[in-house]
């Protein structure tokens, strides 16, 4: 009977005949790059099977020449010394847009321009890491000079920007990409994205370093004509209009004549959630405006990140989850996916080098 739930012996499966995918046990005996470790981490369990299987949808990904990467970023990952990742990525190609954090590229502007972060001395106490002008990140130390000396490279920077017209996050990540390109003989995110034509936008702009000194240096401009003002009222004359729209706008545009879409994500929070809700944008675009844009959604996804599903925050929503608001193709109509719940400076350094192999690899 079908509602009998006692199991009988001779009706056991054996896998095989369900088509079950068999599990070997990881000799590290016979790995021998990190591209061999990612092929057998994915015939493993747990997180190493999920990192094996990000390898290989990257993979795919990336050698998908119809396919426009996304790459969103949050967290501390410049001060996490992740930066140079970022920049291989853009660097070999397979980054055709960034969405990330202002904080992450103001301290990745501090690499950048050839400064340091500093390994946090749990010794000493916040109050005095305050008064020293040392900015903790878990870890490490971000210095109140380095971010000082950004302000003022980056007020050079905003006085080349074309007032008379409105501003976005695109534009003014492209102008600081451009004084690194002409100004800095090491590497840096924004360089390598403006010598490579990879937008990136930043969807969260006031929230950062970035932002402050962009309030900050339209403060400053509108008291030196007006002393005596109100720095708040004056703060409000916006010396540059900007107008975050512009980037929504330019971004929906890029994906919308895409032939395909994938996103490679690190993190949560802004970046991830504003680049995934652009095939809804488009979708209720088209209905409520009845204009001819064409729909898109992902077609692959890979993301690191250790927030769990059940905190129900933007960082622990599952791409699952995201079919259901018309975000992702779902696997059985062709969408490759894998989510690696761990830390990404551990993970990330690992996929990123094993795939990386495997593409050479291929190429000989």
């Amino acid at each position: 009977m079908e509602n009998d739930l006692t199991r009988k012996p001779d009706q056991y499966s054996d896998g095989k005949c369900d088509s079950l995918v068999p599990l070997t046990s990881l000799d590290i005996k016979k790995v021998r790059n990190f591209s061999d470790l990612l092929a057998a981490m994915e015939k493993t369990a747990f997180g190493a099977r999920a990192l094996g299987e990000a390898a290989r949808v990257l993979t795919a990904m990336v050698n998908d020449r119809d396919c426009l990467v996304v790459g969103t970023f949050s967290g501390a990952m410049t001060v996490a010394k992740m930066g140079m990742i970022i920049c291989d990525m853009i660097n070999w190609g397979w980054l055709d847009i960034i969405v990330t954090t202002g904080a992450l590229m103001a301290h990745g502007l501090v690499e950048g321009v050839g400064m340091q972060h500093f390994k946090y001395d749990p010794t000493m106490d916040d109050r005095q890491l305050y008064l020293k002008g040392y900015n903790r990140v878990y870890d490490t130390l971000e210095l109140e000079k380095n971010l000082d000396n950004v302000e003022q490279i980056f007020s050079e920077i905003l006085e080349r920007i074309d007032a008379s017209k409105p501003v976005a996050s695109e534009e003014i990540c492209r102008k600081i990409g451009e004084w690194l390109s002409e100004n800095s003989s090491g590497p840096g995110i924004l360089k390598s994205a403006f010598e490579k034509n990879v937008p990136v936008f930043v969807p969260a702009f006031t929230d950062s370093e970035l932002g402050l000194d962009f309030a900050t240096w339209m403060m400053k401009k509108e008291l030196g004509t007006t002393p005596g003002t109100d720095p708040f009222k004056a703060l409000r004359k916006l010396a540059l209009n900007f107008n975050p729209f512009l980037d929504l706008c330019s971004y929906a545009q890029r994906v919308a004549t895409a032939k395909k879409v994938g996103i490679f994500t690190i993190g949560g929070g802004v970046p991830r959630n504003w680049a995934q809700q652009v095939g809804p944008f488009l979708e209720i675009a088209r209905n409520r405006c009845g204009v001819d844009i064409p729909q898109k959604k992902f077609s692959y996804g890979i993301r690191i990140c250790p927030e769990p599903v059940h905190w129900g925050g933007l960082s622990g929503c599952t791409y699952q989850e995201g079919i259901s608001w018309g975000k992702f193709i779902p696997p059985e109509q062709g969408g490759m996916y894998a989510e690696v719940y761990c830390d990404a400076t551990i993970a990330w350094p690992i996929l990123i080098k094993g795939v990386k192999e495997r593409i050479n690899q291929t190429k000989k």
